[in-house]
């Protein structure tokens, strides 16, 4: 374990999950303290060892709570991997912000608190996403300092594809 997440607990799972070829992967989720900046606070509330979507990548899933009044402004996952699909097209970092909190950089201070994880993890570079027309997430990726690469095109068979998009901005953010 790293040091750089400061929790007394290494507790959440120790487990081993099998993919389809026949090797095993170990791999051990690790308690990331409390998530907080000023009203902004991260709550964790799964972890996902095998997530199908994300290349059965392991997956930390936070919510993202206004402070004062408790409620839900949004989400944000840490996926763990150096897959085609996370490092390509998915991204390490998955956020949405509720309507009502858009305008307040919950996305961008969100990806600040759990960058320590990936430095537990030994992900460097971290990979972010978006789509080209999402002009609130580049400017996410930009406030975090990441390096806008390029714009791929999606492969058609992902998932993303499916539900209809085509590209994805592919943002490098050294850690």
């Amino acid at each position: 374990m790293s040091p750089a997440c400061t929790s007394s607990a290494q507790w959440l799972l120790r487990s081993r999950i099998s993919l389809s070829s026949p090797m095993t992967i170990q791999f051990t989720f690790i308690d990331p303290g409390p998530l907080r900046d000023g009203e902004l606070e991260l709550v964790l509330e799964r972890t996902e060892l095998c997530n199908e979507r994300m290349s059965n990548a392991p997956c930390y899933t936070f919510t993202m709570r206004h402070r004062p009044e408790g409620r839900r402004a949004g989400y944000i996952d840490a996926r763990i991997g150096e897959t085609e699909l996370l490092v390509y097209y998915a991204g390490h970092i998955g956020y949405r912000v509720e309507p009502p909190f858009r305008g307040r950089r919950f996305a961008a201070r969100s990806c600040r608190l759990i960058l320590s994880l990936f430095k537990a993890h030994a992900i460097n570079p971290v990979w972010i996403t978006c789509n080209p027309d999402n002009v609130p997430s580049r400017k996410t990726c930009e406030r975090l300092g990441a390096e806008m690469v390029e714009i791929v095109d999606l492969p058609a068979d992902t998932d993303m594809y499916r539900y209809g998009e085509r590209r994805k901005c592919r943002y490098r953010l050294d850690l």
